[in-house]
């Protein structure tokens, strides 16, 4: 059936469920209206909690432009009253924030031609531009009393304050009729950019008002540091890595330099500035490994943050930590919790911190004395992925297997008693049909106890067997659970009526950290015991699944175990899907940008460590490939380049293969453009169809 459900049906099911209150499911979830649904995100609230501001993003009927905008609501009307607009028509704005008095709602917007700090009252108004300069603004935090900002901003590091600098040398560069570029040390690229020598630095500014913007200050360079760092990191940091002190006189930033040895270094440090002082103090010298988070207690004493303990490691676990920064002394706060903290909020008495963490296939909500280092479940039921406490008062929005996210409302005195501010997808999309889901366990690899999903076709009936989409997450160190994702949801593959299968294989997150660990050095081996296991268990376990139509997909590291299993474990499939999948290990190592993800993966270098790198290489094996495969490929993918790729495709077609290869000469590591998505899930579809039906 149509993505789009013709006017005269559609009025036929909403008569026909009329006396029911309900409307009739007509027919499956697709990526059209995947792309069509409002995005929520970043809901914060006032200091005295009694409103919230989130941003929603929309986008054409077309999917050629989208808008972001401000959105309030008033919490001490309990009426069914919907949030409303608060920034201005035609503004794309991002990042909102609170006043320390509640009075204005700070945000980013490009509206000037870069990117720039302004404020607008908190009940809707004309905004005022507060910074003006000539550079974007990346990111901000306001100070405690209001009158100063911390902005970052990227620069060449030798040109410190001067900003027009920066903005000379660029306009040098464009002028130039060479385009070659000199690199002496890598980072040469980074996710999907090239480096041009710029770094995120951090600076203080004071909100300005009127037309003049006074210089601001350099915060963020260490003296006596080797180099400077990014603040925030690339290519995903933000302002939860910097804070204030409580009393505005000081910032504590996290920072790796950004040497020769970035590219394989894990090593950000806290480091504190202070107006005024000669140096920059490294509080977290005495730990090699990642620091992060920073967040003061109220009087000033005490520094919270999130800490890794082994160098290298990416996906090490983040334990809470306490710093007394009267004595230096440090303290983990929950040793015994097995799980890896995404954030610290405090509690109002600052007796407790809120944090999310991957949790058995879900992404909840806890609560943690910092004195007893009790942890307690808040909100479950989904994927938390963004919250704010104001008081007894918290605002969340969560997603699931069945919605994108939603911005709920509760106390933390009684967090269940939620209430729903946006609506969710099937509220939205009420003639669309959701595959219910369901979790299952089965022994996996040494008889351990593993977890995954089976989702079923939206149109499900008793009794029939339905063609199945096994996909297989990333990461590695990842998970695929009750969860809303805008490139691999399983309800896109439900929608076209198949049913899904997802394993969180060794080395998922959610488990445990030793059930993380397990799969570095193990990338063939585990895993896919788990994979072939959980691939049994399903079948048994739901009678519904058709074995002999099957295709495996994945993306990432889900792609290296499509080229993996096409040499390994390619009797079940029909078909197979590769999106920016590994193809020779050892190319990787030398080919990828992040070099402490190979080598922590592969337990050293390609030069050092050969036959690790060969263990489990799926060139090794192409000689035994045999099922047809589509292969998915980025040009702006640094982190998996472009030759594994098309190397893979070559493969594929030297062994007369039936293939095809989807090629993105502007997408990265991910298809984020609304058409490429489109394409990208027809084509897949497609694939699927020819070879398993549907």
């Amino acid at each position: 059936m149509s993505a789009r459900m013709p006017l005269a049906l559609a009025l036929a099911g909403l008569l026909g469920a009329a006396a029911a209150g309900d409307v009739e499911a007509a027919r499956g979830f697709d990526v059209r209206d995947l792309h069509r649904l409002d995005r929520v995100s970043s809901p914060v609230l006032s200091p005295d909690g009694a409103r919230v501001v989130f941003v929603k993003r929309e986008i054409t009927e077309d999917f050629a432009r989208t808008s972001t905008g401000l959105w309030m609501r008033d919490l001490r009307t309990r009426d069914l009253r919907p949030p409303v607009r608060i920034s201005p028509e035609g503004w794309n704005v991002s990042a909102p924030a609170f006043s320390p008095d509640g009075q204005w709602v700070y945000f980013l917007s490009a509206r000037s031609g870069t990117q720039q700090v302004y404020r607008m009252p908190a009940t809707g108004g004309t905004p005022q531009q507060v910074t003006r300069y000539p550079l974007d603004v990346g990111s901000f935090k306001l100070s405690p009393d209001g009158s100063r900002l911390a902005v970052s901003m990227e620069v060449f590091p030798d040109c410190g304050a001067d900003l027009d600098c920066t903005v000379k040398r660029l306009d040098g560069r464009k002028q130039s009729r060479a385009s070659g570029v000199l690199y002496d040390k890598l980072f040469v690229r980074h996710w999907d950019t090239w480096e041009d020598g710029r770094l995120n630095q951090l600076f203080i500014a004071p909100v300005a008002t009127g037309k003049e913007q006074a210089a601001p200050t350099l915060a963020s360079v260490p003296a006596g540091a080797p180099a400077p760092g990014n603040v925030p990191s690339r290519p995903f940091g933000g302002d939860d890595e910097y804070t204030w002190s409580p009393d505005g006189r000081s910032i504590v930033f996290a920072m790796r330099p950004a040497d020769r040895q970035e590219p394989w270094s894990t090593n950000f440090d806290l480091f504190r500035y202070r107006a005024g002082a000669q140096a920059v103090e490294n509080l977290t010298v005495s730990n090699p490994a990642w620091d992060t988070g920073p967040v003061f207690n109220a009087d000033g004493s005490k520094l919270y943050y999130r800490a890794m303990k082994r160098p290298g490691f990416e996906a090490d676990r983040f334990a809470l930590m306490e710093l007394d920064l009267a004595t230096g002394a440090t303290r983990e706060i929950a040793p015994d919790w097995d799980r890896s903290a995404d954030g610290i909020v405090l509690s109002a008495d600052g007796r407790t911190i809120y944090t999310t963490a991957q949790d058995m296939g879900e992404h909840p909500l806890f609560a943690v004395d910092i004195a007893t280092g009790k942890v307690e479940k808040v909100v479950g039921g989904g994927s938390i992925s963004s919250f704010a406490i104001a008081g007894d008062t918290l605002v969340f929005t969560r997603n699931s297997l069945h919605s994108g996210d939603q911005v709920f409302v509760a106390s933390l005195s009684n967090p269940q008693a939620e209430r729903a501010l946006t609506p969710s997808a099937g509220e939205v999309l009420p003639e669309v049909a959701f595959g219910q889901f369901e979790q299952f366990s089965f022994k996996g690899w040494n008889d351990e106890t593993v977890y995954g999903y089976v989702v079923k076709p939206w149109n499900y009936e008793e009794g029939k067997r339905y063609p199945v989409a096994f996909l297989i997450h990333g990461g590695p160190q990842g998970s695929f659970g009750n969860s809303w994702s805008y490139r691999w949801n399983p309800q896109t593959y439900a929608g076209q009526g198949y049913a899904v299968v997802m394993i969180d294989f060794h080395g998922s997150t959610g488990y445990g950290q030793a059930f993380t660990d397990s799969i570095s050095g193990d990338w063939g081996g585990k895993p896919l015991v788990d994979l072939q296991k959980g691939w049994e268990a399903a079948q048994q376990k739901y009678p519904f699944l058709d074995g002999e139509r099957a295709c495996a997909l994945g993306a990432s590291y889900g792609g290296y175990m499509i080229n993996w299993i096409a040499g390994n474990w390619n009797e079940p499939w029909k078909c197979l899907v590769n999106h920016d999948g590994v193809f020779d290990t050892r190319s990787m190592g030398y080919v990828t940008e992040e070099l402490w993800f190979t080598e922590w993966e592969n337990g050293g270098t390609p030069y050092d460590k050969p036959e690790n790198f060969e263990k489990f290489n799926p060139v090794n094996h192409v000689a035994k490939w045999r099922v047809p495969m589509l292969v998915v490929q980025g040009e702006k993918d640094y982190r998996v380049p472009v030759d594994q790729g098309l190397s893979t495709f070559t493969a594929l077609q030297r062994r007369g293969i039936e293939s095809q290869l989807l090629y993105f000469p502007d997408e990265n590591h991910w298809v984020l453009k609304p058409a490429n998505s489109v394409l990208w899930h027809d084509t897949v579809n497609a694939w699927l169809k020819k070879h398993i039906g549907q």
